[in-house]
């Protein structure tokens, strides 16, 4: 921003007072064939210069769109009414021509995915540039001195050389860092961030918002951050506002919302979260039921028919935002309250502080010990190896370009894994993206042939197996995958999509149709829904149907390929309670396969934390969270936020830098080295040269704790 920039928008927060953004009475409705879908109502906040607030909420449930109308880019036949100023400014409503002199300038915005957000066809630089050039009159050179300036400080390594890559060339976390980068590029007043760490593993995700931070004390902006993650929310901001059914049904200072909720949705939340700071024993509290549909929003309080407290008021009268007094009154907030702790509910007085979630979410006859009987019934005896890998190792080939296709190297996606799953046992596989989790998962199943190593399911080799010989296994043998919705064929109806596993193994029609009424009440659906097709059920619904479908055969084990990550926290905790009773009830084994320890610690009886192809530390779920041995274990847990702002804002953390190396270049000697904090800092050169030229073994610590790392210490950090 040049320096006669910079003095007119002092001028204009002079002649404003502090407020940067002012939301009233925002409201958004889309056309459709089925009428008018109103996808925000009623919203308004203030943003002070340099506030932070969050916007958390279910999908759908209107986050995203309020922001898209706050920038102007929803479809010129969407209906927009309210008002939204920015720097004292009205700007809803306005032409292309003018709306484009503030987007970029005075508010910026950052996408969820982006890969989507960049063009694949110019470099970085160019793109960075052209954002500087766009409200700037600077030349070329100076445009390319400012996005390598820019680079540097959200933490790109080497940044002259990333300005002459592309986007392909970068992984997700850097590229995120580059749509940062891009927002900050003209010292915007205003930064619109829309969940910008979905999908990216907690030790990225922990840069990315090192690098939001960095762009906020830069720039000086205020921040909206769009996120369903509540760590993330408790770490970040000052002001939270919490959305349902299109309008915000609580909002205030974060510490307020979170320790002293004054509406039952928001309680409920937090109440649906797996967390590292609190004992496993415990069973989530989820939701019931799914959000509503916008096209057909029930009367009164929208939250109503979820709702454990709702009574006949909450169905015909909808609540407005107020405020509770000291003296227990409760009134309308003032525009000087922008800051206020307001809440959309007629019984907000009977939200008490320190009430318990699961007071009010805990499903009926469920128990808060399933856990630990679980944990002692497992204890007892010797449970029998179901599943064992041993030296399992899986390259994939490299081939050169051109009609011959030679061999030019391999990728090492799976590099001497062994492991046992036993008996009535939930084993997590956990590590970042691409370090071969997913991989071993099918090497185990037999649905990709190992390079090496050797598979065996009660005692029984499974490598060198064909289908044919591999189909009668498949009965104990099942997997359900990431997305629902991929994995469920759109064109069969859900009785057709559970049934086919039963009828390839030759199940009469008429047994599997019993059975598959039987499997939809056992994971929680209504059997008279079977006839329908999988677009007409939710996400967590979707995972639900997999899971049947999985168990149709009765299988011994069931391999669960990120089975929670795409869902929201209120519909993952119902799939999590379901596992876990299914587990209980049918006596079976997971692999679960996950990148977020939060549900692990949750769900898991042992952990086995991958890097790189390699597993760096097995041990008991309790043993691992309390005392971490290696590096990188102690990095993960690190990264995880926690719900709670307190914890969350003053516990330390392990940085790692850095992006996971290329598994067909891996470094030598410990994989890890590159990134490891403690040999960055720690380490004397003799035992740096240990790292690099000696690949650690996975050694014995103790009462089955083994971890791979020639220094290992143990740390605790909850």
């Amino acid at each position: 921003m040049t320096t006669e920039n910079m003095s007119n928008a002092e001028t204009d927060v002079s002649s404003h007072g502090d407020t940067v953004l002012e939301v009233d009475a925002l409201n958004v409705t889309f056309p459709s064939e089925d009428g008018s879908l109103p996808a925000v109502r009623e919203v308004s906040y203030r943003l002070r210069r340099g506030e932070a607030l969050g916007i958390v909420g279910e999908s759908g449930s209107g986050k995203s769109v309020t922001s898209m109308a706050i920038m102007g880019l929803l479809p010129k036949n969407t209906r927009i009414d309210g008002s939204v100023r920015l720097m004292g400014e009205e700007i809803l409503g306005l032409p292309d021509k003018a709306i484009s002199k503030v987007r970029g300038k005075k508010i910026a915005m950052i996408f969820q995915d982006p890969l989507t957000s960049l063009n694949p066809v110019y470099t970085i630089g160019f793109q960075i540039s052209e954002a500087v050039l766009a409200h700037n009159d600077v030349g070329r050179k100076r445009a390319w001195e400012r996005s390598r300036e820019l680079l540097e400080i959200v933490g790109i390594p080497s940044p002259g050389q990333r300005l002459r890559q592309y986007p392909h060339e970068l992984s997700g976390g850097m590229r995120q860092r580059v749509v940062i980068a891009i927002a900050m590029a003209n010292n915007p007043d205003v930064i619109i961030a829309d969940e910008p760490t979905t999908a990216l593993d907690v030790t990225v995700q922990a840069q990315v918002l090192d690098a939001l931070q960095s762009a906020r004390k830069e720039t000086g902006a205020a921040l909206v951050l769009i996120t369903h993650d509540l760590g993330v929310v408790a770490g970040q901001v000052e002001r939270v506002a919490v959305m349902y059914g299109g309008r915000i049904v609580e909002s205030g200072p974060v510490e307020e919302v979170f320790y002293r909720p004054q509406m039952p949705y928001a309680l409920g939340l937090l109440g649906s979260l797996p967390r590292l700071d609190e004992e496993r024993a415990e069973r989530l509290a989820p939701i019931g039921g799914t959000p509503p549909s916008l096209m057909n929003l029930p009367r009164g309080c929208a939250f109503a028919p979820r709702c454990p407290m709702a009574r006949d008021v909450c169905h015909t009268e909808e609540p407005v935002l107020l405020r509770t007094l000291d003296n227990g009154d409760r009134v309308p907030p003032r525009p000087e309250d922008a800051a206020a702790h307001v809440a959309a509910c007629h019984f907000s007085d009977e939200l008490g502080a320190g009430i318990r979630p699961e007071a009010l979410f805990r499903e009926a006859g469920k128990g808060s010990g399933e856990e630990t009987e679980r944990s002692e019934q497992g204890a007892a005896g010797d449970p029998e190896v179901l599943l064992r890998a041993e030296d399992l190792v899986k390259n994939f080939p490299i081939r050169s370009k051109g009609l011959l296709k030679r061999k030019v190297g391999d990728v090492q996606a799976v590099s001497g894994i062994s492991l046992e799953l036993r008996e009535r046992e939930t084993l997590a596989l956990v590590g970042e993206s691409g370090c071969g989790k997913s991989t071993t998962a099918r090497l185990l199943l037999n649905l990709i042939r190992s390079t090496s190593g050797r598979v065996s399911y009660m005692g029984k080799p499974l490598q060198g197996l064909s289908d044919k010989q591999m189909r009668p296994l498949r009965r104990d043998l099942q997997i359900v995958f990431q997305d629902p919705f991929a994995s469920l064929d759109p064109r069969m109806t859900v009785a057709d999509i559970i049934a086919e596993p039963m009828l390839i193994h030759r199940t009469r029609n008429g047994d599997a149709k019993k059975r598959v009424k039987e499997l939809l009440e056992l994971v929680g659906l209504n059997p008279e829904h079977g006839s329908r097709y999988p677009h007409e059920f939710s996400g967590g619904q979707r995972q639900r149907i997999g899971v049947a479908r999985a168990l149709s055969l009765n299988p011994k084990v069931l391999v669960l390929d990120e089975p929670v990550s795409a869902l929201d926290v209120s519909i993952q905790a119902g799939v999590i309670n379901l596992l876990e009773d299914l587990q209980e009830e049918l006596g079976l084994s997971y692999l679960f396969v996950s990148h977020d320890l939060s549900v692990v610690k949750h769900i898991a009886d042992r952990v086995a934390v991958m890097y790189l192809g390699k597993i760096v530390e097995t041990a008991t779920t309790d043993q691992l969270f309390e005392a971490p041995a290696h590096p990188y274990t102690q990095a993960l847990i690190s990264a995880i936020p926690l719900p709670d702002p307190v914890k969350e804002r003053t516990r330390e953390r392990i940085v790692v830098t850095g992006d996971v190396p290329s598994p067909a270049d891996p470094p030598s000697g410990c994989r890890f080295r590159t990134r490891c904090p403690k040999f960055a800092q720690d380490l004397s050169k003799t035992e740096r040269e240990k790292c690099v030229q000696e690949v650690p073994g996975l050694l014995e610590r103790g009462s089955g704790h083994r971890d791979a790392c020639h220094y290992s210490e143990v740390v605790e950090l909850l």
